[in-house]
């Protein structure tokens, strides 16, 4: 089932990113790493082409209230996105009575390798399971998408079963849905 999620007041730190809400003062920030090519076709939208458009997204994001920015600390920069996404298992029989809830990201080219995105994930796991009292978390990922992987494993989820991801591309993109208990 899916359970509430409203981020508009939180703010969570780990030693090098605060995950926190969004602002429009972020805009160029987003829109650098969400027009680099190679970042967005992993979570399945393309490369923003305009500031316009991130801004149209980034006040999705605001009004949503679902996703965090990811900043990082050395530079006050914001480097990528962590949202807390409908649960597609929402309607599984052995889900109907449990609160969960699954889980996306990306993160700026330019800080990949570096352990950012399990840091901030696993800072979000935690905030789930302790302060918002999920029974689970999902995410998935693209068969062709190693990093995204490896964050998977990182993070301790489990293999669930084999997907289909349809994407804002028109696409769809084989992959696994993983799955983290409390």
């Amino acid at each position: 089932m899916n359970a509430h999620i409203d981020v508009t007041d939180v703010i969570l730190e780990t030693e090098r990113l605060i995950l926190r809400p969004w602002t429009m003062n972020d805009l160029d920030d987003f829109y650098e790493y969400a027009s680099q090519s190679g970042v967005g076709e992993m979570a399945g939208w393309k490369a923003h082409e305009s500031i316009d458009e991130s801004r149209k997204i980034l006040t999705m994001f605001m009004k949503e209230k679902k996703t965090f920015a990811i900043e990082y600390k050395d530079n006050h920069k914001v480097i990528g996105s962590l949202g807390i996404e409908v649960d597609r298992l929402k309607d599984d029989p052995e889900y109907q009575s449990l609160y969960g809830r699954e889980i996306g990201y990306v993160l700026n080219k330019d800080y990949w390798g570096a352990g950012l995105m399990p840091e901030a994930v696993q800072c979000v796991i935690q905030y789930c399971f302790k302060q918002l009292h999920y029974d689970y978390l999902l995410c998935g990922y693209y068969n062709k998408n190693n990093k995204s992987r490896r964050v998977n494993e990182k993070c301790g989820f489990q293999f669930l079963k084999e997907v289909d991801f349809h994407t804002r591309m028109g696409t769809v993109e084989p992959g696994k849905l993983n799955i983290i208990k409390k």
